[in-house]
């Protein structure tokens, strides 16, 4: 993968830094974006030279098409983008107001959508390119207090596949990895705090373990390598087994 230039969203933690450290390491020109400076830098600082900070907050839709044109003028290329950054509320079904439903929304899936449009817009000028999106366990199958969040993932795997039937004319192939339950600092604040939850988990995973975030990076490089060059429109779940457990 010579000289290649990558955007990784949500890039400064978890799944996106695991993600940007894989591009990276492999000498990947890789843009992190993210909301937090002092979090994003010191993440890029310790990925190494590839790595570029970028601090921008996804859900200022009308600022992301400048923010591309910015890399693109910078690069003359924009061969990957992986749409990771996302946020999530644990509510009862009835509680979960209007508005953060919305927000819910406006950051998964509303977000995703301009910046791969914008990302699509430099990829057809430059020949083509891969955008692989990040979906959840959320979106395989039915999970409680979650609605908001399990809407704006569903709704992310079936974009995938409108996006690779409709960019593969353009070379750009669109694909989706489902993880399941990753060793995140998030995860396991999550599951701690709810040990019925957290025996499901392990109850319902054939391997009987929770992955690790370079599980997820090693899924998503494959994605975007020539390797891949004749896969799009799949969500691939990474999960143990877990999406298929009985």
């Amino acid at each position: 993968m010579d000289k290649k230039v990558a955007i990784v969203t949500g890039g400064n933690s978890g799944l996106g830094y695991a993600t940007a450290k894989k591009f990276c390491d492999n000498g990947i020109k890789t843009y992190v974006i993210g909301r937090t400076k002092e979090r994003t830098v010191n993440a890029c600082s310790e990925i190494g030279d590839n790595a570029m900070p970028l601090i921008f907050d996804l859900t200022n839709l009308d600022e992301i098409p400048g923010m591309i044109q910015d890399i693109f003028d910078k690069e003359g290329q924009i061969d990957i983008l992986v749409n990771n950054a996302g946020i999530n509320m644990k509510k009862e079904f009835i509680e979960v107001t209007d508005a953060e439903f919305e927000n819910i929304l406006h950051t998964n899936l509303f977000s995703v959508f301009a910046i791969s449009r914008e990302v699509v817009k430099k990829m057809k000028e430059t020949g083509g390119g891969s955008i692989v999106n990040i979906s959840s366990m959320a979106a395989q199958y039915g999970m409680p207090k979650v609605v908001a969040y399990s809407a704006s993932k569903t709704a992310i795997e079936g974009m995938t596949r409108a996006m690779a039937v409709d960019l593969a004319q353009f070379n750009i192939r669109t694909n989706c990895i489902a993880p399941g339950f990753i060793k995140t600092k998030m995860t396991a604040k999550a599951l701690d705090s709810d040990p019925p939850r957290k025996e499901k988990v392990f109850s319902r995973t054939p391997m009987g373990k929770m992955g690790l975030p370079e599980d997820i990076a090693d899924a998503v490089f494959f994605m975007c390598s020539k390797e891949a060059k004749f896969v799009t429109g799949t969500v691939l779940p990474v999960d143990g087994g877990n999406s298929i457990g009985f």
